[in-house]
């Protein structure tokens, strides 16, 4: 079963060398108690360590029935001590903070067994050496009898073939130290044991065989196997095949052993409850460092919360801006900053003059381009990622959006406001050129106008604004009312929505300047809830401000019971809501005071687009509604004699007169004819038998009558009212004459108003004369636009880092289609805040080291916490080792104690810190009214648990390697 053939150990102890054994060979049987007796340093314990596996022999050969262990490696010895070998020691060496079942059962966990069969080994172990009853007991609870009964335990547990006595009985009393005898008697009917012992009466009474030692050798055998020698030699064993050896080392790593990492948890934790307040003050030492970058992160949290409430608020009014027309700004600067950077290639004895202007002028057409804006706009639409970088991306038009308000005095335009024109404070021109700014002039605080779109967020729209009556509008046709944060609204607004009379303004500028003496209304006026959201308005579409006429169509702003009507029969709009800026709102992404949805302009796109006249100008590409006349083209340019001019409006429309007079004559016979006259001609393009039925239906009695009122009626009569059913511009002479007509009489006159217009413009178009337009200008004067072309594109990113990203997509598209389909834009937040992401990312290192030093310091001081750890539990180590634990079981003992205090401290870290933000916050509350509230957040707590954690375990691996390089003989000694 067990041979050893030839050990000899040697131990080099400085610059000479002690052989503890010299040559020692020794055959044991299966079951025998067999007693080694000798002299202190003769070599006993050495020769023991050797036999269990925890020294190694120099040279010779240790068999293991019938297997030479002289190609074991330490995972090989590490099964061999699980499985093959129990050891009773001197000292007992029992873990003192494991119960005695737990010290009893850890050799079963390393070999693998399931939870409940080794609770059930362990008991049965327990029981058989008369403790039963004392399984929760901790070792120092016990006598030093009973403790050794627990390492006997503990060494059958796993069933082995050999067990190890080392002095067993040396720290007992006589007594005790019989009873210890007694047992290992019984147990050795089934197994080897080999006793080292300094008694021999025990040896003598006790043990069946006696080996004498003396100087590393053997001088006495009671009972070796082969009686006539002391050493007896065998016939040399045949060497081992490959096949042989295959198999060996199949078996070897069927039996190896391995202790989990919950197991080395178990053992750290009970080793550290032991310690309770060194653990607590351990932990709470490496958690100063993770309370110092906890407490960093709490207020750098709260910054930049805010700073990314202030981007987010900032970038919904300042959005990256791409225009239809657009020039580059900064390639403008750069290349007039360049051009003034050249040297001048002339003398300087006299003054010469620079071309300033004629450079500005042609860098500016230079870099002026038109953005296909419809083929980006697909691209944006297409795009996946676009969503989650942008709070919105708004698409305006060249739409307008006419808005009015109604009042017993007439009707009064909101929007566009005309407010500062009729203060005499702007020209038409300048009022024309600052709503042709759009969005570039509300951005700049330059916008006139109290209208404007709401962003498509009302995520964002709630963060900015509290919603202080009503609530956020739903649909098309309702608005909200924004006031500022002292709930108040500014007069300007007042006078432009009608609230205030605009009238007493009107001149007031002019006046001022001439040094008239001038009052403005300074009183301060109040209004409740709901008269602000009982506010309507109707908003008008353009081509509603045009009337056909003589074939073409007039503009009719002017006609005020005209434009009463058009308003009457506007889109209504309602306030459904108030809005106030949120206190801790940076800025606001709703600029003017009336907020609409995006969908109100879609619908006056549609309006736009099914109107009359619009249709009529899409149907009519070539011609001038306005006019009549024909666009200049480049091919009817060549046909226009070089004396003739294109004409204005008024020109035509003296013209026109002519023409009318000229038919004069006609109109006259066909007012006589409607009315009954039959010395009429018969009109052309009417048959006689057609002319006949109508003189039969008017009657002959009263045709003279009616030829009268007819030919007085139709001299002043709104012939386009007519065809469009409009009664209301009609005199009362009129009405009479129309009312007196049959159906048939009334069609005849449409028919005959249609023919004269179709004529009135056949002869404008045919004039040889040329409206001063084009198509496209007549389109944009109508506010036709196409959803798929936008006039603009706004897009608000979430934030800064959010604006590089869709920076980077428009390169993208750039760099994927032709030069002239690349897109240039405005990015007005990257010309005012270009350093704003270099002084956050300059913060953000400057904490990273403050951070990096924190935990240099903190994972120094774990480390040696754990170092001294190992050295407190070197004992352990070797008892560990004693049982079958392997260097890596070792190391995983101590990893799991640095991973308990590194998850503690992070623990204890964090809830500190969420403790200390409460003053914290009070005391920047009190400080400052920047609403800064430090914060740390759970992703975070929980990174910097699991970074204390980590950082413990890497301290922790040095110490950890340490302990497992220990030697398990020397450990054993260590008290």
């Amino acid at each position: 079963m067990l041979s050893l053939k030839d050990i000899k150990k040697d131990y080099v102890v400085g610059d000479s060398t002690v052989s503890a054994l010299k040559g020692v060979s020794i055959d044991f049987r299966e079951n025998e108690f067999v007693s080694i007796l000798g002299p202190s340093g003769c070599g006993k314990t050495t020769l023991l360590n050797i036999i269990g596996g925890l020294d190694r022999y120099t040279s010779g050969d240790l068999n293991i029935n019938g297997k030479s262990t002289k190609d074991f490696k330490d995972r090989d010895w590490d099964s061999y001590r699980n499985h093959s070998i129990g050891f009773v020691f001197q000292s007992y060496n029992l873990i003192p903070h494991q119960t005695v079942l737990s010290n009893v059962e850890l050799a079963l966990t390393l070999s693998g067994v399931s939870k409940s069969e080794r609770r059930e080994r362990a008991v049965k172990a327990l029981e058989q050496v008369g403790l039963g009853d004392q399984l929760h007991k901790k070792p120092n609870q016990m006598s030093g009898g009973q403790m050794q009964r627990v390492a006997i335990a503990r060494a059958l547990v796993n069933e082995p073939d050999i067990l190890l006595a080392d002095e067993p009985t040396g720290a007992l009393d006589t007594e005790t130290s019989v009873q210890i005898m007694e047992l290992l008697k019984s147990i050795s009917k089934d197994k080897l044991i080999i006793m080292v012992t300094h008694n021999p009466e025990l040896a003598m009474k006790y043990s069946s065989r006696i080996i004498k030692l003396l100087d590393g050798k053997v001088i006495d055998d009671s009972d070796p196997l082969d009686k006539n020698v002391v050493e007896p030699i065998k016939k040399p064993e045949k060497e081992p095949t490959k096949a042989d050896k295959k198999a060996a080392k199949k078996e070897r790593k069927k039996l190896k052993t391995s202790m989990s990492f919950l197991t080395a948890l178990s053992l750290s934790r009970n080793n550290l409850m032991t310690k309770k307040a060194r653990t607590l003050l351990t932990s709470f030492a490496g958690s100063i460092g993770i309370i110092g970058i906890a407490l960093i992160l709490s207020i750098s949290n709260g910054v930049q919360l805010y700073i990314d409430q202030v981007q987010s608020d900032t970038l919904s009014s300042y959005p990256l801006q791409i225009t239809k027309t657009t020039a580059s700004i900064g390639e403008i600067m750069n290349t007039m900053a360049k051009n003034h950077e050249d040297s001048a290639n002339h003398d300087k004895d006299k003054v010469y003059s620079q071309n300033a202007m004629g450079e500005m002028i042609n860098t500016l057409m230079e870099e002026t381009k038109v953005n296909n804006l419809e083929k980006f706009k697909k691209y944006l639409d297409d795009n996946s990622d676009l969503k989650d970088l942008t709070s919105d991306v708004q698409y305006t038009y060249a739409t307008t959006l006419n808005v009015f308000t109604e009042s017993d005095s007439g009707v009064m335009q909101v929007n566009p406001s005309t407010l500062l024109e009729d203060m005499g404070y702007m020209s038409s021109t300048q009022m024309e050129a600052m709503s042709m700014s759009g969005s570039m002039g509300g951005m700049m605080g330059m916008g006139t106008d109290v209208w404007s779109e709401m962003i498509d967020n009302e995520e964002l729209i709630d963060k900015q604004y509290d919603v202080i009556a009503g609530r956020l509008p739903e649909k098309y046709n309702e608005v909200v009312l924004v006031v500022d944060k002292n709930n108040e609204i500014n007069d300007y607004v007042l006078y432009s929505l009608g609230l205030l009379d605009p009238s007493s303004l009107n001149g007031i500028v002019r006046r001022a300047m001439a040094g008239e003496d001038i009052s403005v209304d300074s009183e301060q006026h109040v209004y409740t809830y709901d008269e602000l959201l009982d506010l309507k308005f109707k908003v008008v579409p353009t081509p509603d401000f045009y009337k056909k006429k003589d074939g073409v169509w007039e503009d009719m702003t002017g006609d005020e019971s005209y434009m009463k009507k058009a308003v009457a029969n506007g889109t209504e709009i309602s306030v459904v809501g108030i809005l106030r800026p949120d206190e801790d709102a940076s800025s606001a992404s709703i600029s003017g005071a009336i907020g609409y949805r995006h969908d109100l302009m879609t619908y006056l796109i549609d309006e736009v687009d099914n109107s009359e006249i619009v249709k009529e100008q899409k149907a009519n590409p070539d011609i001038d509604v306005f006019t009549g006349l024909k666009f200049k083209t480049d091919e009817n340019a060549a046909d226009t004699d070089s004396s003739s001019e294109t004409v204005s409006d008024s020109t035509v429309d003296t013209e026109s007169k002519a023409d009318k007079t000229a038919d004069s004559s006609d109109a006259d016979k066909k007012a006589g004819l409607v009315a009954g006259d039959s010395s009429m001609e018969i009109p052309e393009g009417m048959t006689e038998e057609q002319y006949k039925a109508l003189m039969e239906q008017s009657g002959a009695s009263d045709t003279g009558e009616l030829a009268d009122m007819g030919m007085n009626a139709m001299g002043s009569m709104d012939m386009s009212a007519i065809q469009g059913g409009d009664m209301s511009s009609l005199t009362e002479t009129q009405k009479k004459y129309i009312a007196s007509l049959s159906d048939e009489q009334m069609e005849l006159m449409k028919q005959m108003l249609k023919e004269q217009s179709d004529t009135n413009a056949d002869q404008l178009a045919n004039s040889g004369k040329y409206s001063t337009s084009n198509y496209d200008n007549n389109m944009k004067t109508l506010g036709y636009s196409v959803v798929e072309d936008p006039d603009s594109i706004n897009i608000y990113p979430v934030d800064f880092a959010s604006k590089e990203k869709i920076i980077d997509i428009i390169d993208d598209y750039n760099d994927s289609v032709g030069e002239e389909d690349k897109i240039e834009y405005t990015d007005y937040v990257g010309l005012m805040m270009s350093s704003i992401t270099s002084i956050i990312n300059a913060i953000s290192y400057v904490l990273i080291a403050f951070v990096a030093i924190s935990l240099v310091v903190s994972s120094i001081m774990i480390g040696i916490i754990t170092y001294i750890s190992v050295l407190e539990r070197t004992k352990e180590i070797g008892i560990l080792r004693s049982i079958g634990a392997s260097k890596r079981d070792i190391s995983r003992v101590f990893n799991a104690e640095t991973v308990i205090v590194g998850f503690v401290a992070g623990a204890l870290g964090i809830i500190i810190s969420y403790l200390l933000t409460i003053p914290i916050n009070m005391i920047i509350a009190h400080l400052t009214d920047v609403p800064i509230r430090a914060s740390i957040p759970v992703s975070a707590a929980v990174i910097l648990i699991a970074i204390s954690v980590c950082l413990t375990l890497i301290a922790g691996l040095f110490p950890s390697r340490v302990a497992a390089k220990k030697d398990p003989v020397i450990a054993l000694r260590t008290e």
